[in-house]
C-alpha cells in the first residue's frame, strides 16, 4: 500500500463525504513534494498534512471538495490526521515542528497575500529537519513570523536538502497553492 493509498483510504473510512470528495483515480497526481526532503519515516504524515495545506490554500492532488466549507473541513480532518499519524512514532518534537509549520503558515495567509515561495520556504526547512532540535529553524522560522522574512528558512532547507532537491519541492509547491 502506498501513503497515497493510506491518504485516501482513512479518509474514505473516516466519512462520506471525503469518500464523495475524492477525485477520480486517473485525475490524482500522485507526486510527493516535501515528504522527500526529509526522514522517511515522516513521509505519510507529512504528505498527509500537506495534503490538508492544499485544500485550505491551493489545489488538492487526491480530493476535489464539492464547496469551500467542505474542502476546509476535509483540510482540518487531514491536519489533524497527520498529526495523529506523527505521534505514533513518538516523536514529540516532530509533532512540535508540525503544528509550528501549520500555525506558521496560517499566520502568512491571514496576514494577506502570501507568495509561494514563502511558504514554501518553511515547508522545506520543517520537513528537512523533522523532529530534530535544531535553534536554527526556530531562529528562522522566528525571522519569517516577525519580518515576513525566508531567506534563512531557505538556505537552511538547501544546506539540509541540496538546491536541487528544494527546487523541485518548490517548483512542485508553486504550481498547486494560489
Amino acid at each position: 500500500m502506498t501513503l497515497w493509498d493510506d491518504i485516501v483510504l482513512g479518509a474514505s473510512q473516516e466519512s462520506p463525504l471525503w469518500a464523495e470528495s475524492l477525485l477520480p483515480r486517473d485525475q490524482r497526481e500522485l507526486i510527493p513534494v516535501f515528504s522527500p526532503l526529509g526522514d522517511p519515516r515522516f513521509g505519510l504524515a507529512v504528505e498527509t498534512i500537506y495534503e490538508g495545506y492544499l485544500l485550505h490554500y491551493g489545489r488538492s492532488r487526491l480530493f476535489d471538495a464539492p464547496d469551500a466549507d467542505t474542502g476546509v473541513l476535509l483540510g482540518d480532518y487531514l491536519y489533524a490526521h497527520g498529526l495523529v499519524r506523527l505521534a505514533e512514532h513518538g516523536n514529540v518534537v516532530a509533532v512540535a515542528d508540525l503544528a509550528e509549520l501549520i500555525s506558521l503558515c496560517a499566520q502568512l495567509r491571514a496576514e494577506g497575500p502570501c507568495p509561494a515561495a514563502t511558504d514554501g520556504a518553511v515547508w522545506a526547512a520543517t520537513a528537512s529537519r523533522l523532529g530534530v532540535r535544531d535553534p536554527e529553524l526556530d531562529a528562522a522560522r522566528a525571522a519569517l513570523r516577525l519580518e515576513r522574512d525566508a531567506a534563512l528558512l531557505e538556505r537552511l532547507a538547501a544546506r539540509r536538502t541540496g538546491e536541487e532537491a528544494l527546487g523541485r519541492a518548490l517548483a512542485a509547491h508553486g504550481a498547486r497553492v494560489e
